[in-house]
């Protein structure tokens, strides 16, 4: 398991997003670069120095400071899309080999090269920029159906990462709660919610609070 592709991107003008400017077409670099927590959501941007997250009204901040999608992902999408797919094209930052990143479970820690720490939070949600920038009819709706979204993860001890650096998992916990679990209930298995819950505080804060919403609710229904 391995950093396949380590990627960057540059503030560019889009007409696909109301923040005026986007950082999701990111293209490859050797490195090293230093990754570390940028800040809470709506202040912190990316983890990777020199990468641009643009509107961080919904992207960045600790809880989302790297990107990873999995290139045998991609190589699948290639092939739907008839089209190449080169690595970063999905806005992501790691671009892994060898690792089922939607096989993660909240709160799996990933030792990345010989000193950084990341932590997976949760699934990427994907939006209008994302559609617009891909070009693919009916991208968002495709996207949600393959339940393939990648995996966020936020910094535990900040390192310098380069293209072709080992992963190891540090640790994996010991519930259901996957990657791909927790895009299901975002994707419309509401039932789900409750169970997501056994993640605990390792979920990214506002899937935690939906989780536990979801939960209280069911739990005043049933005694109702």
């Amino acid at each position: 398991m391995h950093v396949l592709s380590l990627n960057l991107g540059r503030p560019e003008r889009s007409a696909h997003t109301d923040a005026e400017h986007t950082g999701i077409d990111k293209r490859p670099v050797t490195g090293p670069v230093a990754v570390s927590a940028p800040g809470p959501k709506g202040v912190g941007a990316s983890g990777l120095a020199g990468d641009a997250v643009c509107d961080t009204r919904h992207h960045g901040g600790d809880d989302q400071a790297v990107y990873a999608y999995a290139r045998e992902d991609l190589d699948g999408w290639e092939g739907e899309l008839g089209r190449a797919l080169p690595s970063g094209v999905f806005g992501e930052n790691l671009t892994t080999s060898g690792l089922d990143v939607n096989g993660a479970l909240i709160g799996e820690r990933w030792r990345v090269g010989r000193s950084l720490l990341l932590e997976v939070t949760s699934p990427r949600t994907p939006c209008r920029t994302f559609a617009g920038f891909l070009g693919e009819h009916r991208w968002v709706k495709r996207f949600t159906r393959a339940g393939l979204p990648g995996a966020y993860l936020r910094v535990i001890e900040p390192g310098e990462i380069s293209a072709g650096d080992p992963i190891e998992i540090a640790y994996r916990p010991e519930h259901e709660v996957s990657v791909a679990f927790l895009f299901r209930a975002h994707a419309g298995e509401p039932d789900l919610w409750p169970r997501v819950l056994a993640a605990g505080r390792a979920l990214h804060p506002e899937a935690y609070e939906k989780a536990l919403r979801r939960a209280e609710a069911g739990g005043r229904r049933e005694s109702s």
